[in-house]
């Protein structure tokens, strides 16, 4: 037998379980008795020693922490039966409808994710940690490895704060890294190494808004978009902050062809956007900063797109400040600003950004007609990957500021226009450089708008 301390404030008990670790036996039943037993004595920590702890899904409950001491780990069983059905997912660590919960320690928790069904949306896979509608959330210093789908989402939660948290997520397809709908988060020091979106948030709840996040300091590796608000956007995204972070290329892929879908792309590893800002399901998104961010490996640097893949006659994307930025792209597929005939981007600020771009582009590219693709799936090329700009293609917008924005192409020879601008008002671009394409295209080019150069 194991023995598994549960600590509350001025009190330790220890309870010995028929917990088993090693790696063979199924052991949740008596993981599960040892959570519960704890919250029934009025909380603490469970705290598992080093082993391989062989588990189903497991509950957390109100006032509990499980903690993970080093080379400890929470191996998911690869039988899908051990995973009964917990809202609208199953998962390995679940919690709902409850309070002060945590996971902590040096440990790992496992998904054994490619046990699991393959491919793009296949059914019937558990995320790695999933909570729903909890209050007062602390999850630091674990890493989290292999899941079979997301690897930590949390839905409708207040209060979340994630310290020093490492995820891993190659093991099948839709392998997010975190997955943010929630309220009062703070997320700072965590790294992340995932085939899909590396940080990602949603909003699939129609009557709740996610705001007032904070995220700080990471390291985010990614095969998809590396900071990602979308494409679930049914209801809000308001006060959010991401500072300081490093976009780069994931450190392996298992499930990408980009070479054969994106010209100019040799690498088969990179990212697809580095900030991806995506409104189509009639929800909204305001006040957003994102500030001193370094990218490099990435197809675009940012996209941001206010569209109608669902109703969304009040949908607005409004009051965005992107500054601080560098990025590398290696792709022919420019950053763009675009909305849809009646849903404009409004008020959005570029300030102080590096881009080094891929040259390609030849001068009829200039004259390619763009695609409205109002109710698409919004990625980076869904206009084509060739835009009339190498740097920025704007449509559908107002109040749009460049200031201090340099842009300049890599590598070959470029003719497309270094900004394209249709049905735009009052687009500034202020004290910036922009390298003149070759072959006597302008520089800035709107053919129905007014753009403001300030130099």
């Amino acid at each position: 037998m194991l023995a598994i301390a549960c600590s509350s404030p001025g009190e330790v008990t220890i309870k010995k379980y028929e917990i088993k670790n090693d790696g063979k036996s199924l052991t949740t039943e008596a993981l599960q008795k040892a959570l519960d037993e704890c919250a029934v004595n009025g909380g603490g920590i469970v705290s598992l020693p080093a082993g391989t702890y062989l588990t189903g899904t497991l509950i957390l409950r109100k006032g509990v922490t499980l903690n993970l001491e080093k080379d400890a780990m929470i191996l998911g069983s690869q039988n899908i039966a051990d995973y009964p059905d917990k809202g609208r997912r199953k998962a390995l660590i679940f919690a709902e409808n409850t309070t002060d919960i945590g996971i902590t320690g040096e440990g790992e928790i496992n998904g054994s994710g490619a046990a699991f069904n393959q491919g793009n949306s296949a059914p019937n896979r558990p995320t790695l940690v999933l909570f729903f509608d909890c209050k007062n959330v602390n999850v630091k210093g674990v890493k989290m490895i292999n899941s079979a789908f997301w690897t930590f989402r949390f839905v409708r939660c207040d209060g979340v704060d994630i310290k020093d948290v490492d995820v891993e997520g190659h093991a099948n397809w839709n392998n997010d890294g975190f997955d943010i709908e929630s309220r009062n988060v703070t997320i700072t020091n965590c790294t992340f190494d995932t085939d899909d979106d590396a940080i990602c948030f949603k909003s699939e709840d129609p009557n709740y808004v996610v705001e007032n996040v904070t995220v700080t300091n990471c390291k985010a590796a990614s095969n998809c978009n590396f900071i990602k608000f979308g494409t679930a956007s049914a209801g809000g995204f308001k006060n959010i902050q991401v500072t300081n972070c490093t976009l780069s290329k994931c450190s392996k892929s298992l499930l990408r062809d980009w070479p054969e879908r994106v010209p100019g792309v040799t690498d088969e590893i990179t990212g697809i956007a580095g900030i991806a800002l995506e409104v189509v399901d009639g929800g909204f998104m305001e006040n957003v900063t994102i500030s001193d961010i370094t990218m490099t490996d990435v197809q675009t640097p940012i996209f941001i797109r206010l569209g109608r893949r669902k109703v969304s006659d009040n949908s607005y994307l409004k009051d965005i400040l992107i500054k601080n930025i560098t990025a590398e792209s290696v792709s022919y597929v420019a950053s763009s600003i675009t909305g849809v005939p009646g849903l404009r981007v409004s008020n959005v600020e570029i300030r102080d950004i590096d881009f080094k771009l891929k040259a390609g582009g030849k001068a009829s590219d200039t004259e390619v007609e763009v695609p409205e693709v109002e109710n698409q799936y919004p990625e980076n090329r869904m206009f084509g990957v060739m835009l009339p700009a190498y740097g920025f293609y704007i449509r559908h917008a107002d109040n749009i500021l460049f200031d201090n924005i340099n842009l300049s192409y890599m590598g070959g020879r470029e003719e497309r226009h270094a900004v394209f601008a249709d049905d735009v008002t009052n687009v500034t671009i202020n004290k910036s450089t922009l390298q003149a394409p070759e072959g006597g295209k302008a520089v800035v080019y709107s053919p129905n708008s007014e753009i403001k150069v300030i130099n």
